[in-house]
């Protein structure tokens, strides 16, 4: 059974702790143990703005605009990554990726961008620029909406997690 929340960043993460139950949890049904999120979270997305618009307009496309519910979406994946001390796509609830988008209300299609260890937002998006699936995520042209956000979690090593959602 899972737990919701008015919060995101205060969603409590779900992890397996079995084989067995990462199998199950795949399927839609678990037995897991709950793990506080990451308590720093912050929201990047107007630092990483600029720079995402000036790579999309010099190749002319469109420029991206904050979007509320991808903003959400990154801050509780980078909360969840940041609690697990891993960075991983499927983490916890929500291992499918286009469910946990539709349950934060994220404007599908849309597309994630992880990362781990950069000390700020234009390292981040560097490393992502630099990685040829990241980059075209960020230049989508069906991309209208980003959030995006950074997480550390003291018992995890401070170490910074990054999320990147672009939404339709």
């Amino acid at each position: 059974m899972t737990q919701k929340t008015t919060n995101p960043i205060r969603r409590r993460t779900l992890l397996a702790t079995t084989v067995g139950a990462t199998a199950a949890m795949i399927s839609g049904c678990t037995s897991v143990g709950v793990i506080d999120t990451a308590s720093d979270t912050s929201d990047q997305t107007g630092t990483t703005l600029a720079m995402i618009n000036k790579l999309r307009a010099d190749r002319g496309l469109q420029p991206l605009s904050r979007e509320t519910a991808a903003a959400n979406a990154a801050r509780d994946q980078a909360s969840r990554m940041a609690a697990a001390g891993k960075m991983q796509h499927n983490i916890g609830i929500g291992a499918d990726f286009a469910k946990r988008m539709k349950g934060m209300e994220v404007p599908l299609p849309a597309a994630e961008n992880i990362a781990v260890g950069q000390d700020d937002a234009a390292r981040a998006f560097q490393a992502w620029v630099d990685s040829p699936k990241h980059l075209a995520n960020m230049l989508g042209p069906g991309y209208r909406g980003l959030g995006v956000a950074e997480a550390r979690n003291p018992a995890s090593g401070n170490r910074p997690y990054w999320a990147m959602v672009l939404s339709s």
